[in-house]
């Protein structure tokens, strides 16, 4: 290899394979720079709306006189597009090169904001998230890709902490500034205040990124049909799994249906890949055993992220009663940590071994939510402060030796098509854990609403004592005073029942975090100060 980079480097077809050491190699291009910093901010914006709806739901459902069961797809419409297009961005961004798909993925995701701000019922909302999950979806691993492509090896740790933090920060806050947003103007602003930001990461997009070349040839080589068989068996999956526990399941005909067209769809895709000349998405990295357990490693920290992220606000909004702003508030401290710890975890990445960095971060993510299995209806931010100080600091702790593990060791040719596939797997984990968390909790809530109804009895002598209490405190209601006691026994027995299985599920995850905990000496050490180039 040559030691100084020939001038197809510039154009970022060579650089992750060139030797370092070089003067040329180890400088980095101002214009590459910034060009990076605006895809961060434009992948930033893409997760972050994936939460930012979530604490204003019941805000835009009435702006918008949805129902219920129709608001959940506010949601499930963006995630189901963006599942579509985060594996198939690899291929899209050799075709089209790195600059036009980011490009056209932020303008589009800036058009369909601002149509998502102005719709004005409920179809039309569900019809344009769909398209911003969609447009927007491809900026994601074209940000992870440029991250090893564009860098010398020896700045690689003072990238990633950059593409961890706002892997796992955005959609960490996005509940936090979507209830600022909606309680300060209104939820149209959740979408509007993609505009500017927009226009502004479009522009930069077109102006300064020249990582690669478009192949337009390729196109004449676009397997429709594998798309369709991908889309068949990604959105039906997709919708299995955030509609599977609202509708019990297989008891529900639609989930069954779906269910179907999800195992019709996978086995047709799968068949597409490994037979077609030119397949829309490129499996060859799995072949990579680092990328592989890597994949592996990423599901389990989607689990996490979009769990934890879930079932806080679920906690302190329908057990403490919090508005969106106050929960915002509460969660603040997690984000914080991850933001403090990712300077730290850069400079870890550049020396320690990535294997036992990650190991650490699994512990302390399981502690975390060991610690929550003691929680009770009075926690409040000091109690959670100590849980979420382990969850923030433990996030940047292991997402960055996972993406240097993972991606850093893909050859340039793998890299488009391997970055959108892991991706992929942090948003199926993230799918996957909501699913199983949300069929759980009602299980388990179940299960301890019985138990408590069996040790309410009159043979208890606390029972006796509170429901006499109770029943004096609402005499002035008469003969009703023994009913309203009652009704408040149940009330409190029920909110209790749902802390404990909010604490099962904490010990769920701390559990599968461990059990996982051992896989990490599967990976096989990558070369010092991060892979490329396939080393």
């Amino acid at each position: 290899m040559s030691s100084a980079s020939p001038p197809a480097a510039s154009a970022g077809h060579a650089a992750p394979g060139i030797a370092p050491g070089a003067p040329a190699d180890e400088r980095i291009d101002p214009k590459r720079l910034i060009a990076f910093m605006a895809m961060s901010f434009g992948m930033f914006m893409a997760l972050l709306d994936i939460q930012v709806v979530s604490a204003s739901l019941s805000d835009i459902q009435a702006g918008l006189s949805a129902s219920t069961d129709e608001m959940s797809w506010v949601q499930t419409s963006y995630l189901i597009a963006e599942v579509v297009m985060i594996p198939l961005s690899g291929f899209l961004g050799r075709v089209l090169s790195t600059r036009w798909l980011f490009a056209l993925s932020a303008g589009g995701f800036t058009i369909t904001s601002i149509m998502c701000g102005f719709a004005t019922n409920i179809s039309e909302m569900i019809v344009f998230r769909a398209l911003q999950g969609f447009l927007g979806g491809a900026m994601i691993p074209s940000v992870f890709a440029a991250s090893f492509t564009i860098f010398p090896r020896s700045k690689r740790a003072a990238v990633q902490p950059v593409v961890g933090l706002i892997a796992t920060l955005a959609p960490t806050i996005g509940p936090t500034v979507g209830g600022y947003l909606t309680e300060i103007q209104s939820w149209h602003w959740l979408f509007f205040i993609n505009i500017i930001p927009g226009i502004a990461v479009t522009i930069a997009a077109i102006s300064l990124i020249d990582f690669d070349e478009p192949n337009l040839a390729l196109m004449k080589r676009f397997d429709w049909w594998g798309l369709i068989y991908m889309a068949l068996f990604l959105c039906s999956l997709e919708y299995v799994l955030e509609e599977g526990a609202r509708n019990d399941w297989f008891q529900d005909e639609s989930i069954v249906l779906f269910t179907i067209l999800t195992g019709v769809g996978a086995v047709a895709f799968f068949y597409r890949v490994a037979t077609g000349p030119e397949p829309i998405v490129d499996m060859t990295a799995f072949k990579n055993r680092n990328f592989a357990v890597g994949c592996l490693f990423s599901f389990t920290l989607g689990i996490g992220l979009y769990g934890l992220t879930y079932i806080y606000p679920l906690f302190l909004g329908q057990v403490r009663g919090y508005t969106s702003m106050m929960i915002g508030e509460t969660m603040f401290l997690s984000g914080l940590c991850m933001f403090l710890t990712a300077p730290i975890a850069g400079r870890l990445s550049a020396k320690a071994d990535p294997r036992i960095m990650l190991a650490i971060g699994f512990v302390g993510f399981a502690i975390s939510c060991w610690l929550m299995t003691k929680m009770t209806s009075d926690w409040d931010f000091w109690e959670l402060a100590l849980p979420q100080v382990f969850r923030g600091v433990s996030l940047m702790l292991c997402i960055i030796p996972i993406n240097n593990i993972a991606l850093g060791t893909l050859s340039p040719v793998q890299m488009k098509g391997g970055s959108g596939l892991y991706n992929l797997m942090r948003n199926m984990g993230g799918a996957f854990g909501l699913a199983g968390i949300n069929t759980l909790i009602n299980k388990r809530w179940d299960l301890h609403i019985a138990r408590l109804h069996e040790s309410i009895s009159d043979a208890n002598y606390q029972v006796k004592a509170w429901h006499a209490t109770m029943t004096q405190h609402f005499a002035d209601l008469g003969p009703d005073a023994q009913t309203a006691a009652l009704k408040r026994l149940s009330t409190l027995a029920r909110g209790q029942a749902y802390v404990m299985s909010l604490a099962d599920i904490f010990l769920m995850l701390a559990a599968i975090f461990i059990v996982l905990l051992p896989m990490v000496f599967l990976f096989r050490r990558p070369r010092a100060g991060g892979g490329g180039g396939g080393h």
